[in-house]
């Protein structure tokens, strides 16, 4: 059998501290409509990726409304995660002319099928996370559940070839979600498709409160110097997250803005082995500067430690140039610590208004922000403020909760 992710049940009405009380009170009365449904969530790895970061607390928020949830994680090698990584970059407009290679196919296709074999089926309702087991549902035909598959990733503009490959799994399935409305592809062809963002939980280890003082000791114990402004960028180490550009951002403004540091702060993966190389490529950058620090969650940075960062750094920089959501968006923003952001995907979002001044189309532009809101820190704390207010009204567990919910109950009846 595939591995179920062991996980707890949590309060629901904790959300109550944070959160509008009708939202709550409707997760809460779709909870007991549903009360006893069989959902599992399927996705590629238990942790290092923003699917796993939804799930961790999606799942035992789910348990707390009487919805017997799981997770299960399909399993796969090497080669198959390279090519499944390859087809999550042409999702997103690169080229993968190995797809029309027959091998290719084949290695996908089997690794599906050994996973459909393997999985629990006893649910009512299962959500296939992003391309890497796209197919199960081809394999288990006479399963009687309802399937919904979830993109996470921008698929405005795919490259055709994959798209033609993926499709008809796809399409396969009862209904589909995606991050915004401009992702859906236009010859996608499902009856139920609908948009929903995903979310952050503010008590997670990497958002709970932890006082400012604190996240700066923790800083310091990392060899940064406290007295100097430090900015951060935390993210996978992918190249639609732009690190170089970064890079030559903060070089940029450290000319007008002496002594800046920088911290890239990244996560690895399972399913994701190019990141290996390009950890590995940011290190050699790095290095040519005693002001840029790599951390990793292979080298003790994890959830609380991105707390930290996010919470004592004067920006957060998040310079994607292709991106799903970008959950660190919405998390730096729940810290009220504003975000230089790339203008690319999910990320416009989460930042309306006067926040969309900070969307950035080039390496230039986001050094020029950097320098004003290092410059000019009382419209970085305002700004702060109103970015968590945002993230308040649309961004937290309950809501994605209550989408999920409603598309469910459409499909399974009451």
């Amino acid at each position: 059998m595939l591995q179920k992710v062991s996980l707890g049940t949590a309060d629901i009405n904790k959300y109550r501290w944070v959160e509008a009380e009708d939202i709550v009170d409707e997760v809460v009365s779709l909870g007991n409509d549903l009360k006893g449904l069989r959902l599992c969530h399927i996705n590629s790895t238990p942790f290092g990726g923003g699917v796993a970061e939804l799930l961790v607390s999606y799942i035992p928020l789910m348990r707390s409304l009487g919805i017997c949830a799981d997770w299960q994680v399909i399993r796969g090698d090497r080669r198959f995660f390279t090519i499944t990584k390859a087809l999550h970059n042409a999702l997103q407009g690169a080229s993968f002319a190995a797809i029309e290679q027959p091998k290719t196919r084949r290695e996908y296709q089997n690794h599906n099928l050994a996973n459909a074999r393997e999985l629990d089926t006893n649910y009512d309702v299962f959500i296939v996370n992003d391309p890497q087991p796209a197919a199960l549902r081809h394999y288990l035909s006479e399963n009687n559940a309802k399937w919904i598959w979830r993109c996470h990733v921008d698929s405005s503009q795919p490259d055709e070839a994959v798209w033609d490959f993926l499709r008809p799994y796809i399409e396969q399935h009862d209904a589909a979600i995606f991050t915004t409305e401009k992702f859906i592809p236009q010859s996608l062809n499902i009856t139920n498709i609908a948009t929903m963002a995903p979310a952050i939980c503010p008590f997670s280890s990497k958002n709970m409160y932890i006082k400012k003082h604190v996240c700066r000791e923790m800083l310091d114990n990392l060899g940064f110097d406290i007295n100097r402004l430090i900015i951060t960028q935390v993210s996978r180490f992918d190249r639609w997250k732009d690190p170089f550009g970064t890079m030559a951002a903060y070089r940029l403004a450290k000319e007008k803005v002496p002594g800046l540091q920088l911290a890239m702060v990244g996560s690895f993966a399972p399913d994701d082995p190019e990141s290996w190389d390009m950890h590995a490529a940011i290190n050699a950058e790095a290095i040519k500067d005693d002001d840029i620090f790599v951390f990793s969650n292979l080298t003790g940075v994890g959830n609380m430690e991105v707390n930290a960062f996010q919470r004592a750094s004067d920006l957060i920089i998040q310079k994607s140039i292709r991106e799903g959501f970008g959950l660190v968006v919405a998390e730096a923003l729940w810290k009220e610590t504003l975000v230089v952001a790339g203008n690319a995907g999910g990320i416009p979002l989460q930042m309306p208004g006067e926040l969309s001044n900070y969307l950035v189309n080039s390496v230039e532009e986001c050094a020029d922000k950097i320098v004003y809101l290092l410059q000019n820190p009382a419209v970085a704390r305002r700004l702060g403020k109103e970015g968590k207010e945002t993230v308040r009204q649309n961004f937290l567990m309950t809501r994605l909760l209550r989408d999920e919910l409603r598309l469910i109950k459409s499909l399974v009846g009451k």
